[in-house]
């Protein structure tokens, strides 16, 4: 125990900190290493990350394009496994799923928004849907289970 409270760092491997602005004897006084005049030797000056110097900042020099439609329709997405999942849990009842049937199940959040069966995974249920969109892929999958799917 006596050998541990005798550590110490070995000669030249820690070095002491830069203590600037103590007076003109300690090598750092005077301006305190930040140079003459300008911007940079005033106290509490930052430049901004993006500053370039003054140079052409880069979100000025590159072209503007395309732009944002505001009507664009946001769909609920709606998979085969998640559909298949729900059966699997004999949550089916056998009537048509649309909105706000699929909302009760808790595969969308909104029976508002227009829903879109996408066909990412498998389905071997036979289920009746009336959807706003659906892919060729979800319809193949849906009709090769013996189900429909129709648009409303």
């Amino acid at each position: 125990m006596d050998i541990l409270s005798n550590l110490k760092y070995a000669k030249g491997s820690r070095k002491n900190r830069k203590r600037v602005g103590r007076g003109e004897g300690s090598g750092r006084g005077g301006t305190s290493t930040r140079g003459m005049n300008g911007q940079m030797s005033r106290s509490g000056s930052t430049r901004k990350d993006w500053f370039e110097g003054g140079q052409m900042p880069l979100q000025r020099r590159v072209p503007k394009f395309g732009f944002t439609n505001i009507f664009k329709i946001k769909f609920q997405v709606v998979n085969i496994n998640s559909l298949q999942r729900v059966a699997n849990e004999n949550k089916l009842t056998g009537e048509v799923l649309n909105a706000v049937s699929l909302k009760k199940l808790g595969l969308v959040t909104s029976d508002k928004k227009p829903v879109k069966v996408l066909g990412k995974g498998e389905l071997n249920t036979k289920i009746n849907l009336e959807v706003n969109a659906f892919s060729a892929k979800a319809k193949e999958k849906i009709e090769a289970a013996g189900g429909s799917i129709k648009k409303i």
